[in-house]
């Protein structure tokens, strides 16, 4: 298997870890009465499920791109070189433009 889809599927689990985390620190705190609207309607394990698996999309979705972004090449430092010799009063110094009226008809 690819080194990309291993990484790919590693970081997925943790994703889907981290929604499993969260979605049971929502419960154990209660928020919103979420805890007690979930055990007590007919649907509240769907409710669960499906709370648990889209946070674990949304979670995933961020540790990928977390990780492919960490495997930037870090640059290097520079090594010398001269310094820019551009005075700063010339670099920002205005010139002034004549510009010509416009031509009566």
């Amino acid at each position: 298997m690819p080194e990309l889809v291993k990484m790919y599927i590693r970081h997925v689990a943790i994703g889907f870890a981290i929604s499993a985390v969260f979605v049971a620190g929502l419960l154990y705190f209660n928020v919103v009465n979420l805890a007690e609207l979930i055990m007590s309607s007919r649907g509240g394990y769907l409710a669960l499920f499906l709370l648990w698996f889209f946070n674990g999309l949304v979670f995933a979705g961020v540790q990928f791109g977390i990780a492919v972004m960490n495997m930037a090449e870090k640059p290097e430092d520079p090594k010398g070189g001269a310094p820019s010799r551009l005075p700063m009063a010339d670099a920002f110094s205005s010139v002034p433009v004549k510009i010509a009226p416009p031509a009566k008809r």
